[in-house]
């Protein structure tokens, strides 16, 4: 005779998927103070909640208490599983989804940060387009590093992202996007502010800050003349650093634009001290079919096939 636990997680039920959807955000939030604000839900109603998992797979999944939150290995190994299921799951309604003639079905996103500014909207007019021909098409978009965007791909958590073209993976196709060029800046208060010309000597005695996420080599060579006394996980918090006013850094020229505008920041020898990044849309290799994701994609590429042909627009 099947133990509870076989027969329960065997045929998963909706109050076991719901139980599973909380244990994988107590998880990836490390504890459950933390997920309260992501589950909207109390303390209280999440620790039941665990302990009826725990009851119906006859598992202890974690240590709570004063020494803190931890997961016991059946617990990683259940948390592991529960990303396995959470995609087949995924992956299943999205098939039946991509079977309807009209548009249906949700389209999951990783977007790298601080693209929203660029001037060519690829991504802004595909959404809409997509919108316009599938109105019950639900879109979700996860601002995280390129790393996590392309695990997410991979994984099938996110359908497509949008990356810097560092490197390329087997298990992904690319779509070249646009090239997003970049210039060493300065804020108005800085040394450098008033001096035009700006040579690799003016540079090492300036505090810089650099990007502590991957580059290509091209880049790196960019930054290698800068005097490193800080970094940044991202562009925003370049921006910080340049704006107080102690610091130079690079920042993409769409970005920086704002401050450029309001004589907050100024480019340092643009015609030098520059650089470009590739940006490409991205989508796992052999995934299933998906009306909306390749109806997202006919979008993307309608627009880049366009701009090629006028650049000028």
């Amino acid at each position: 005779m099947p133990s509870r636990s076989e027969t329960l997680m065997g045929q998963p039920s909706d109050a076991d998927l719901r139980l599973l959807r909380i244990y994988r955000k107590v998880v990836e939030c490390g504890g459950f103070s933390a997920a309260e604000v992501e589950l909207n839900i109390s303390r209280a109603a999440i620790s039941m909640a665990m302990s009826d998992l725990e009851t119906r797979l006859g598992l202890r999944l974690c240590q709570r208490g004063r020494g803190g939150f931890a997961l016991t290995d059946e617990g990683a190994e259940v948390y592991d599983a529960t990303l396995q299921l959470q995609t087949a799951v995924a992956g299943f309604r999205t098939r039946v989804n991509g079977l309807h003639a009209r548009l249906k079905g949700e389209l999951s996103i990783g977007i790298t940060d601080n693209l929203v500014t660029m001037p060519e909207m690829y991504i802004t007019d595909a959404l809409s387009a997509l919108k316009a021909r599938g109105p019950e098409v639900r879109i979700n978009i996860r601002m995280i590093p390129p790393s996590d965007i392309e695990l997410g791909v991979l994984d099938g958590r996110l359908h497509t992202g949008v990356i810097p073209a560092l490197k390329t993976l087997p298990g992904l196709a690319y779509l070249p996007l646009y090239e997003e060029a970049s210039r060493l800046y300065c804020a108005a208060d800085h040394p450098l502010f008033d001096v035009e010309d700006v040579d690799e000597e003016r540079l090492a005695i300036h505090d810089a800050v650099v990007p502590a996420y991957a580059q290509t080599p091209e880049v790196k060579a960019c930054h290698a003349p800068l005097k490193a006394a800080a970094s940044a996980t991202d562009r925003e918090g370049i921006a910080f650093l340049i704006l107080s006013g102690r610091y130079i850094g690079y920042l993409p020229t769409h970005y920086a634009e704002r401050w450029v505008r309001d004589g907050r920041m100024r480019a340092l020898n643009p015609e030098r001290w520059h650089y470009l990044t590739h940006y490409s849309a991205i989508t796992r290799k052999g995934a299933p079919p998906n009306l909306v994701v390749e109806s997202y994609l006919e979008e993307l590429g309608r627009l880049t096939q366009t701009s090629a042909i006028t650049p000028g627009d």
